[in-house]
């Protein structure tokens, strides 16, 4: 009933278990605490929380645009609706090192496990866009050392993402991936990457877990889970997929109301009342004051 049981230092702890584990570790993009609830049902990993969705969601571009006071208040609203970890996108840290080591320690506040920290230049632009700038590395590592320094609870993940591939080669990305490994990065996030060879390049570039971005439309196939962990990548996210399916069907059903004067062709594809009821957990709530819950739910509705 209510939020999650489990202490944000379970969580995080629960992340780094599930990081060493050998096993590739799947996090969706939950795009509200409601969807958040729905991964952890579907027995996934954990939670990715995607700055692009965060921002979409207000009706903005992705380019550093929402600020460290609505990414931190958003994403505690999703990490507390799950039992799983969760990883949230805080872009280039909002602003220089000192406003870095702020915003990591409001996340920890909010209740992440973990976050990670961009080289772009803001305004920062999606990562499988082109025209990207980034950083030198001084300023990249700047960024990561103030992160990891800052936080005070060590199991709080510091990931270092890179988007450095799209405006250099692959040995640059290894270099600067080593580089902020050796600034305190528990984790890569080398974005971009053209193919499963590349994944593997910077596998061999750092001894700390990476990250591959699944999203659609963008640089990177949509490899398998298989086939990432066979690259040696340890965690996979799929940051905007539940987001892009739900405004989709959004759509298909605003089209057939306008079409058809009614939502009855959608209907058959829509979550049931008795599902969404399931998900947010109406019984609970129903042992603990009765006169919440005491109707009966049509079946199948």
């Amino acid at each position: 009933m209510l939020y999650s049981s489990i202490p944000s230092e379970q969580k995080r702890i629960a992340l780094r278990d599930g990081l060493a584990s050998g096993t590739l570790q799947q996090f969706p993009g939950a795009f509200n605490p409601l969807s958040a609830r729905l991964i952890e049902d579907k027995g996934f990993d954990g939670v990715y929380i995607s700055g692009a969705v965060l921002a979409n969601d207000l009706g903005l571009p992705d380019i550093g645009l929402t600020t460290l006071t609505e990414v931190a208040q958003r994403a505690g609203q999703i990490a507390r609706m799950t039992d799983l970890p969760a990883i949230v996108d805080a872009d280039t840290g909002f602003g220089e090192p000192m406003n870095v080591a702020r915003s990591v320690q409001e996340l920890e506040n909010a209740g992440l496990a973990g976050c990670h920290i961009e080289d772009q230049f803001n305004p920062k632009r999606c990562g499988h866009l082109d025209g990207k700038n980034v950083v030198d590395l001084e300023t990249a590592v700047k960024r990561i050392r103030a992160a990891a320094d800052a936080r005070r609870d060590p199991n709080f993940l510091i990931m270092a993402r890179t988007d450095i591939r799209g405006t250099d080669s692959l040995e640059a990305a290894q270099d600067r991936a080593r580089a902020l490994v050796d600034a305190g990065a528990d984790a890569i996030f080398p974005e971009a990457m053209r193919d499963l060879s590349e994944f593997q390049a910077m596998r061999d570039a750092v001894s700390v877990p990476i990250l591959a971005n699944m999203t659609e439309f963008g640089k990177s196939d949509l490899f398998t889970a298989e086939q990432l962990q066979e690259a040696g990548v340890n965690v996979v996210i799929y940051p905007v997929s539940l987001l892009r399916s739900a405004m989709g069907a959004a759509e298909r059903t605003l089209d057939s109301i306008k079409a058809n004067g009614t939502q009855q062709h959608a209907v058959p594809d829509m979550q049931t009342r008795a599902r969404l009821y399931e998900l947010v957990d109406y019984e609970s709530y129903n042992r603990f004051d009765s006169s919440v819950f005491n109707f009966q739910v049509p079946g199948g509705r």
